[in-house]
């Protein structure tokens, strides 16, 4: 069996802007708790354990000095060598955060992984299958699950049916050409930044409209891969979320090291 490329020299932008409105708790999504630590720190030590990075630079709310000082704690737990931890101060959307990150990126960094701190519970393999098919030659590579439910399209209800619904059926995809797309995103370098630059010149409409850095690489026309991605990377949005994250840390399954 032929070995595996040597993998890339990589930094990981860890998005941890997000203002957390809809968990409830009065405070930024990095900081709320889960199993009793920051949100924050089960990305951070996530990205650690799987060893894919050179450089992780953390997208943080402007001014939070929290959550700043969480990260320079742990600047301890890496004294062994680990990556460098830069921070930043994140945007007012997502993207604006991912180029606070692109901007700070130390010389030589061939690619990049794009990660979410909403994702803290992702386990070190998907790192690891992003990170491969990077070295194997991929320009970009999500990872993502077969949808299971059915999903509609839908458009307002026009007419008398406005009466009794708000959306009717327009068609219904195809459920095995539908992924659920995760983090991290990884993207060579290069096909990162020309996709920002190119991000800049998209009116406020078309910028809403992006939802991940892929959609980005797409619009370029460049390939995006798919690997397969985790039941454990659920996003932590809601306070349900917050409930099935803490099950998870708590349950038989154990952490991260347990595929979902």
């Amino acid at each position: 069996m032929s070995e595996s490329p040597p993998r890339l020299v990589t930094a990981v932008i860890l998005v941890a802007a997000g203002s957390g409105q809809r968990l409830g708790y009065g405070m930024p999504k990095a900081a709320v708790p889960l199993g009793g630590e920051p949100i924050l720190m089960h990305a951070l030590r996530g990205i650690v354990a799987s060893g894919v990075a050179t450089q992780v630079c953390v997208a943080l709310p402007a001014g939070d000095q929290g959550l700043r000082q969480l990260c320079d704690d742990f600047r301890g737990e890496l004294a062994d060598g680990g990556p460098l931890l830069t921070l930043v101060d994140g945007g007012s959307t997502r993207a604006h955060s991912v180029r606070a990150g692109i901007a700070a990126l130390m010389e030589g960094i061939e690619a990049v992984l794009v990660h979410d701190a909403a994702r803290a519970l992702t386990p070190e393999s998907v790192f690891h299958r992003v990170s491969d098919a990077l070295a194997a030659g991929a320009d970009a590579v999500i990872p993502a699950l077969p949808v299971v439910d059915t999903v509609k399209t839908v458009a307002a209800t026009t007419g008398e049916g406005a009466d009794f619904a708000p959306e009717v059926v327009t068609g219904t995809a195809r459920r095995e050409e539908l992924r659920a797309v995760q983090t991290p995103q990884g993207f060579r370098t290069g096909t990162l930044v020309q996709a920002h630059q190119a991000a800049q010149a998209l009116d406020q409409e078309q910028s809403a409209a992006v939802t991940d850095d892929a959609m980005l690489v797409e619009m370029l026309g460049a390939p995006v891969h798919v690997v397969r991605g985790s039941t454990q990377s659920l996003k932590i949005t809601t306070p349900l979320d917050l409930i099935f994250a803490e099950g998870l840390l708590e349950g038989p399954l154990g952490a991260r090291w347990v595929e979902g």
